[in-house]
């Protein structure tokens, strides 16, 4: 819980919650996401592979993907952008076998370093969770509350920024 205190996660994002469930994100290049790493842009390109633990199959998780410092971390009035939503994913196994409800958003951060932060709720059901109106402007809490997801089980963020010429060498 102390990095995604220390990120602002808790706090900005969600309320303080106890994890109980294990999630682990990996992007394509074996770049597994651990709180406050930074992840280059061209790694986190495509959607990364997101395994959930979880006591049994019959449960359902909802995976949200979010921006907190869109469109910059000094102005962020487009707080929170959704960058990807997978709804109905049965516990043991990864998002591929979930529904895909706001498809994956690949980061383009273009001012300043940005967390983007993934979340995990357990669903009280199946089919349980609308998809949201906008991308921009989204809050994890409200959308929480309005589909009875109640607090997270999982969060992991990382950082990122736009890659300038010099960084790319």
């Amino acid at each position: 819980m102390e990095p995604l205190a220390v990120g602002r996660v808790v706090g900005e994002v969600v309320d303080v919650f106890s994890p109980s469930v294990r999630m682990i994100v990996t992007y394509s290049s074996n770049k597994q996401v651990g709180n406050g790493y930074e992840l280059m842009p061209a790694v986190i390109a495509s959607k990364p592979r997101v395994e959930i633990g979880g006591e049994d199959m019959r449960a359902a998780y909802t995976l949200i993907m979010t921006d907190p410092d869109a469109p910059s971390p000094s102005d962020p009035y487009l707080r929170e952008h959704l960058h990807w939503m997978v709804t109905d994913i049965p516990g043991t196994t990864d998002v591929s076998f979930g529904k895909e409800i706001v498809s994956y958003e690949t980061p383009k951060p273009v001012v300043g370093i940005h967390r983007y932060v993934f979340i995990l709720f357990k669903q009280r059901g199946r089919q349980t969770v609308r998809p949201p109106a906008s991308r921009d402007c989204f809050n994890t809490r409200m959308f929480a509350g309005e589909n009875g997801l109640g607090l997270p089980v999982a969060a992991v963020y990382f950082n990122a920024q736009r890659e300038t010429a010099a960084r790319r060498r």
